[in-house]
């Protein structure tokens, strides 16, 4: 059952993406930014921290190439990033404390790495023809602020979940 758990959680937090896509789009506030939710990075990210970071660098991989079949036309961005993001994480986290505190800041901080990679990546072939300075004011700092309102909510409940899966399986 605890095996099943893990999955489905992260599939759904791969369909909370879309729906929050569809369903809160940024024309609903008269605004031109654009809203990216990386509410699946964080969950890798968290789960890199309190579970181990061969599940949040195996996850990463897996739900990276999902997310490049299903929402990229070029696959290979997202399966590239979400598990290097993850492998650098959790080489951070070695260094520094596993508190929520610390856990969600360097979460936002690799949210904002995953931003400028696919950022680079598009302006390298030429997909996007935003300048930089545009890209951070409509782009880049609302999803920061988007992102960081869901780790507020959702630190705690995915540091306690991941942790109980980790004891659970140590004892197994």
């Amino acid at each position: 059952m605890i095996r099943l758990l893990l999955p489905a959680l992260f599939v759904f937090l791969f369909i909370l993406e879309s729906l929050f896509v569809e369903l809160l789009p940024a024309e609903l506030f008269h605004s031109d930014r654009i809203l990216v939710p990386h509410f699946l990075m964080a969950g890798i990210l968290f789960l890199t921290a309190y579970l181990s970071p061969k599940h949040g660098i195996l996850y990463g991989f897996i739900f990276g190439l999902l997310f490049d079949l299903v929402y990229t036309e070029i696959i290979g961005i997202y399966l590239f990033m979400f598990p290097v993001i993850a492998y650098l994480f959790a080489h951070m986290i070695k260094i520094l404390q596993t508190n929520v505190l610390v856990v969600s800041i360097l979460t936002l901080f690799g949210i904002a790495l995953l931003e400028l990679g696919v950022y680079e990546m598009m302006l390298l072939i030429n997909i996007t023809d935003l300048d930089f300075l545009t890209y951070v004011k409509i782009r880049l700092v609302p999803t920061i602020i988007l992102n960081l309102a869901f780790i507020i909510l959702a630190a705690y409940p995915f540091k306690k979940q991941f942790e109980t899966i980790a004891d659970r399986l140590s004892h197994d």
